[in-house]
């Protein structure tokens, strides 16, 4: 695992340093895969990644390997913070949210604050393939999933919980545990690049709170010229810097995925009055097959998936600098 996790003094210079010193810190050994390459976060991404990696290697086409992927993660409502299983807000229900990105023209679609549809996942993609718009939120996300045919349940249950909620019946000891995320990156054959990300958020959040998860550049970023990354945990805490636009940013200028990730983790550090302690993770990869991952403050499993096999690997904590 050494490879993962690069050291390069040059990182501490700032964004627009030299183009000819961000092409060395490229030249640092990382992970590369020949061919299709799948990454995610956390080891139920391995689910999601199987799933993509077959589609793939089948011929699929990338955004099906991404849906698929992610709707299986959903379906199992994986870790108790992805789909109508995960945990449920302040008032007592879940609302979801989501987003798909594909490189080549920039498409992307999102979904957020969803109720009581089984895969935000493929609502988000049909936002993108079927509206003039980008994201949609709330009812009218629910109202347009529905007319698309996405999988529901009856939400018949949630009038009375809002009503309490807004007559401030609320529980004094709210659950709130939980702010993982599936957040899936692929690189096709033909080196093109996708992703999604899903979540049903933090639990106990407040009613209609957004985290980064279906907010572009936050949680997610594809630029089919440089690269992809994705993220994971304390949503506030990546949205506010648009991590993940900023990871594709430094890749561009030469910086591999692994350092990217890392760079973008000890800057927030550097800017945010938590310091390190922080609850984010990234994963990233590049045009040319090569990924990696970094976390604030915390050991990070993320899974790989390649035409050679599926496996969770993991990166420690960032060093504090």
């Amino acid at each position: 695992m050494s490879s993962l996790r690069p050291r390069l003094a040059v990182l501490r210079l700032p964004l627009l340093a030299a183009p000819l010193l961000f092409a060395a810190c490229a030249a640092a050994p990382t992970p590369r895969a020949e061919g299709p390459l799948v990454i995610s976060t956390w080891p139920f991404g391995k689910f999601a990644n199987d799933i993509a990696i077959a589609s793939l290697l089948a011929g699929g086409a990338r955004l099906d390997a991404v849906e698929q992927g992610i709707r299986e993660i959903e379906r199992r409502s994986s870790d108790g913070s992805v789909g109508l299983g995960g945990r449920p807000n302040a008032a007592g229900y879940p609302q979801l949210d989501a987003c798909i990105m594909d490189g080549p023209g920039h498409r992307a679609g999102s979904v957020a604050g969803l109720e009581g549809i089984v895969f935000p996942i493929t609502a988000a993609r049909a936002v993108m393939e079927h509206t003039k718009h980008v994201m949609l939120v709330g009812e009218g996300a629910r109202w347009f999933a529905l007319e698309q045919g996405v999988e529901s349940i009856d939400v018949a249950d949630l009038e009375a919980k809002k009503k309490a909620w807004v007559a401030r019946d609320r529980a004094a000891e709210v659950d709130r545990a939980g702010h993982d995320t599936i957040a899936l990156l692929v690189l096709d054959a033909d080196g093109h690049i996708a992703g999604g990300c899903s979540t049903s958020g933090a639990g106990g959040k407040l009613p209609g709170r957004v985290g980064d998860s279906p907010i572009l550049g936050a949680a997610l970023y594809v630029d089919d010229e440089v690269g992809a990354a994705g993220a994971t945990g304390v949503g506030e805490n990546v949205m506010r810097y648009c991590a993940t636009f900023w990871i594709v940013e430094l890749m561009r200028q030469g910086l591999t995925p692994q350092a990217a990730c890392e760079e973008v983790v000890h800057r927030i550090a550097r800017l945010d009055p938590r310091g390190y302690k922080l609850d984010i993770c990234f994963v990233a990869l590049d045009k040319q097959g090569r990924y990696g991952a970094a976390a604030s403050n915390q050991r990070f499993p993320f899974a790989v998936a390649t035409k050679d096999g599926s496996q969770v690997l993991h990166v420690e904590q960032v060093t504090p600098r």
